[in-house]
């Protein structure tokens, strides 16, 4: 197996998706993260069965398999003295400490900065967040929808600009995914720093900071002019100057979506390929500058065109074209995908009649696809970790006896 984080031992006390997401990350990368769950209540998404429109039978848990997969789980209270003594204990064996609890419950917790350095100088501190750990807002919580879609200007950015509403993320812990795999990288590098020069370092991720970092090249653009990102409008929409750039709709209401940045290098080999030779002669398209300008009557030519034929007619026709397209797919056509397959971004998980299929994180090391394990069961591992750490069974029922652990 290719796992490069194996021997880090990375300690999570978080909730939900997004900082969960890159424990799943670095559990996809060979960490052995322990997480931390209170012994009642545990992670408050194990009990979701219901994801938008679709409603989850079975044991199957597609937010939890997400951002717990491959992680050991224990149960145990901060807030009683023997939990945080516990934790503490955990702390002193770690590599990493990982959290999205705001500042004013870490410092009720114990759970800070100071308080983890005081048992282990050389672990790793990470906090993900929703607004920074600077400014105004540092206080202040929440979640993908609020600070890395809609104040991020993701929301605003996706939304064509002649409808009337906001367009959603598309799909659950869009944003927290996308943010996991952020601290995932930013741990990543601050133990490579660690190991090359003894330096511990406290690491911040915010919602809002990947949103923006998402947006980047819009939010450039409005601080070199003032201007804001004005988005096409909605349908099959094409850009103004370049009609191999945007979406087009088939004969049988699917789309394809071309990215020919270069639209004159490929205009020629595409209207042929589509039966538009007519066009690659044509004196208005003749040109890098013509074509620009008359992007317009291309775009129309082209759009009646392959509204009349199917999308497979069109695969079947643009098989081994050089330029840039792509079936624009549901959700269910990309679990099925054979590239995503054949490049370990979606992988078996488990055995037996326990075998199912699972979304990895994006990276491959040496071309090899990832090997994921199950999400843990609540309370799975306490008693094992304790052991781990020096502890016997005394400690196990002294620990029970007090409400400290499930």
């Amino acid at each position: 197996m290719n796992q490069p984080m194996t021997g880090v031992r990375v300690l999570e006390v978080a909730q939900w998706t997004f900082v969960p997401s890159a424990g799943a990350v670095l559990a996809d990368w060979g960490a052995d993260v322990v997480k931390i769950e209170h012994p009642r209540t545990g992670d408050a998404q194990r009990g979701l069965r219901q994801l938008g429109h679709i409603t989850i039978e079975g044991n199957r848990n597609p937010v939890m398999e997400h951002a717990n997969r491959g992680k050991r789980s224990v149960a145990l209270d901060m807030a009683n003295p023997a939990g945080r003594e516990l934790l503490l204990d955990i702390a002193r064996t770690s590599d990493v400490f990982l959290t999205n609890f705001l500042p004013d419950a870490r410092a009720k917790l114990g759970i800070d900065v100071d308080d983890l350095r005081a048992v282990n100088p050389d672990i790793i501190y990470a906090r993900g967040s929703a607004y920074g750990a600077l400014g105004a807002d540092a206080r202040t919580g929440g979640y993908d929808m609020t600070g890395f879609w809609s104040r991020a200007g993701g929301a605003v950015g996706s939304t064509p600009s002649d409808l009337d509403g906001v367009v959603p993320q598309p799909g659950p812990a869009y944003g927290d995914s996308l943010g996991g795999m952020t601290i995932a990288g930013g741990i990543a590098a601050a133990l490579f720093e660690r190991e090359r020069t003894g330096v511990a370092r406290v690491v911040d991720i915010s919602l809002l900071g990947v949103g923006i970092w998402a947006s980047g090249v819009a939010v450039n653009a409005a601080l070199a002019t003032g201007e804001p990102w004005i988005t096409n409008t909605a349908g099959a929409n094409v850009a103004p100057n370049n009609p191999l750039v945007g979406f087009y709709k088939t004969g049988d209401s699917r789309y394809l979506g071309v990215s020919m940045l270069q639209g004159f290098r490929f205009f020629g080999d595409f209207c042929r390929r589509i039966g538009l030779a007519e066009l690659a002669d044509d004196e208005r398209f003749s040109s890098h500058e013509s074509l620009t300008r008359n992007a317009a009557a291309a775009t129309e030519a082209i759009r009646t065109r392959l509204a009349s034929e199917t999308l497979d007619h069109w695969r079947s026709v643009l098989e081994g074209f050089s330029g840039q397209w792509a079936v624009v797919q549901n959700t269910a056509e990309v679990a099925a995908d054979p590239q995503a397959r054949a490049n370990g971004n979606i992988v078996a998980v488990g055995d037996g009649d326990d075998r199912y299929d699972l979304v990895a994180s994006p990276v491959l090391f040496d071309e090899e696809p990832l090997t994921l394990a199950p999400m843990p069961e609540f309370s799975a591992n306490t008693e094992e970790l304790i052991l781990e750490i020096g502890g016997d069974w005394d400690r196990i029922s002294d620990l029970k006896d007090k409400g400290a652990i499930a």
